[in-house]
């Protein structure tokens, strides 16, 4: 019934637009005097040639991506998806190296277990490319580029395998979800639990979820 009155929340894909601006960009920020890295391209087989334009395609459509011509260049790669398919990551190893490190912490598991204790309702949400729903910093998208065989690209907004990414989604969500964070629902990065004690006050806090969940798109 919940799910069904907020349909709209759960959409199939991301809409073909950029995420709103919010003041929770990406950035990155490198120690002094860090020159541009350039990599070189890994051989890709065939198969993920093809796989590479079809994910290329799809980054361009939605804007995720666009063509660079910055200094900075990483070598992209392929990693399997628990699910099944192949996920576009970039080696961005040499950027990482360089860049400062946030102080950001991420919640520990055993303390987002306690304030489990009691619950006996839960209902899980997986965020749909939640990473790519946070722009990059404008000033520091040309540090993201990387290459492919068919052009150098460089992300609009927060893509896989950046430093600090984790700790810049991890406080986009708590400022989101702050006013229930502990009380009915705790956040781990892209992963949202509601918890309840009883199915009556479950429903409530799906409700009282909603409109945050609207806030976050």
């Amino acid at each position: 019934m919940v799910i069904r009155k907020h349909a709209d929340i759960f959409p199939d894909d991301l809409p073909a637009v950029l995420p709103p601006e919010r003041d929770n960009d990406h950035k990155i920020e490198l120690e002094p005097s860090v020159q541009p890295t350039v990599r070189t391209q890994w051989r890709l087989t065939q198969p993920k040639l093809d796989e590479l334009r079809r994910q290329q395609d799809y980054l361009l459509e939605k804007g995720f991506v666009r063509p660079s011509t910055s200094l900075f260049a990483a070598p992209i790669l392929f990693t399997p998806k628990k699910g099944g398919g192949l996920r576009i990551c970039i080696g961005y190893c040499a950027l990482n190296r360089t860049t400062i490190k946030s102080r950001y912490s991420i919640p520990r598991d055993d303390e987002l277990i306690d304030q489990l204790c009691g619950a006996k309702f839960f209902s899980k949400i997986d965020m749909r490319g939640g990473y790519h729903q946070i722009h990059m910093n404008e000033a520091d998208r040309y540090k993201t580029a990387f290459r492919t065989r068919y052009w150098s690209y460089e992300y609009t907004v927060i893509p896989f395998g950046l430093t600090n990414e984790h700790s810049t989604f991890q406080f986009s969500m708590n400022e989101v979800y702050r006013p229930l964070l502990d009380k009915c629902l705790i956040v781990y990065l892209d992963d949202i639990l509601i918890y309840s004690t009883t199915r009556e006050q479950h429903l409530k806090d799906l409700e009282a979820a909603a409109p945050t969940h609207h806030q976050g798109l």
